[in-house]
């Protein structure tokens, strides 16, 4: 528990990943956070099994991002504390998603004329928080400045979101 909430700490910009140990079991566990959660998420907006298989590809793309990152910057001994790292605050990002989802179905049943545009609020918020989560440890790991730490930020985040919506909108 005093791991995960050191993680969790990386979500309001606090800790290095670099001075965190995962053990294999605790990120793979994040892993299995991930895409259940992930599943659960898309399986409310769309399609089940369409969502599951986005939510594997998604999976996929973060795993081959970081791993091709690593290994071109000849950093590959730091994939474990930086996969949990990301994993570890995606999944606090997608537990607000689901939150989220939730809110979202109690303002419709309850008729709010506005909750469209709170739900959307909501997540645009999400994402700017994510992005700058992502870059905050991207920035921590490889001592970046901000600026090229948010542009990788954002290209993690058209490869494993943007890449996997586009295939599965083919």
């Amino acid at each position: 528990m005093s791991l995960l909430t050191k993680y969790l700490a990386l979500c309001w910009f606090h800790n290095n990943p670099l001075d965190l140990t995962p053990s294999k079991s605790f990120m793979w566990k994040t892993v299995i956070f991930y895409l259940i959660s992930g599943m659960i998420v898309e399986g409310l907006i769309a399609d089940p099994a369409d969502g599951s298989l986005e939510v594997m590809l998604r999976t996929i793309m973060a795993f081959s991002s970081i791993t091709v990152l690593l290994l071109l910057l000849k950093k590959r001994q730091y994939f474990y504390q930086l996969f949990t790292a990301i994993f570890v605050c995606e999944n606090f990002i997608m537990t607000l998603a689901t939150v989220t989802e939730g809110l979202y179905f109690w303002m419709v049943m309850n008729h709010r004329e506005n909750a469209e545009e709170i739900s959307i609020l909501i997540g645009v918020f999400l994402v700017l928080w994510y992005l700058a989560i992502v870059a905050y440890i991207l920035r921590r790991v490889f001592t970046y400045h901000r600026a090229a730490s948010l542009i990788l930020a954002f290209s993690y985040f058209v490869l494993t979101y943007g890449l996997p919506m586009m295939f599965m909108d083919i």
